[in-house]
């Protein structure tokens, strides 16, 4: 059995490739990597095709996540059922997401920063455009959530042999 997790932002080229990358980071290191499927996606298809932000790529990578091979891709309502969880970096995220998906599957999709209420944080501001420190400050947020995620998950993902 593999738990699929699904970020969500807008155009796939800062936020959510930062989360992938983060996460593939945490459950590799963890030797977990076979029972999770990880991924990221938009919500417009602006930028399909396209790495990550420069900056997105700088600031992960000064962290020590490598998201340099990552290309944005548009979500489709297939993804949310195929991800056991689907989670928004704002709430335009989420709704689109409710919007896209099942009936059956609708409650599926949640805030990525549900997973990290000591942020006092409900959304991740989209840092495109934006200075260096934007990007530092969207990935505290997704650090701190994607921990979160992570411990919520590493036991199911461990008896899961």
């Amino acid at each position: 059995m593999t738990i699929g997790i699904l970020f969500v932002c807008t155009a796939n080229i800062c936020r959510s490739p930062m989360a992938e990358g983060v996460f593939r980071t945490m459950v590799r290191r963890a030797g977990l990597t076979d029972k999770f499927v990880i991924d990221s996606a938009g919500t417009s298809a602006m930028h399909v095709g396209q790495p990550p932000t420069p900056l997105a790529v700088q600031t992960a990578k000064l962290r020590g996540y490598e998201i340099g091979d990552l290309r944005s891709r548009a979500l489709t309502n297939e993804d949310i059922e195929k991800f056991a969880l689907s989670l928004a970096m704002e709430r335009s995220h989420l709704a689109a997401m409710r919007w896209m998906a099942p009936r059956a599957v609708a409650d599926r999709p949640q805030m990525l920063m549900k997973f990290a209420p000591q942020m006092g944080a409900v959304e991740v501001a989209d840092p495109y455009g934006g200075p260096q420190r934007g990007y530092e400050a969207a990935l505290d947020l997704i650090e701190a959530a994607c921990r979160g995620v992570f411990e919520s998950l590493r036991p199911l993902a461990e008896r899961a042999s």
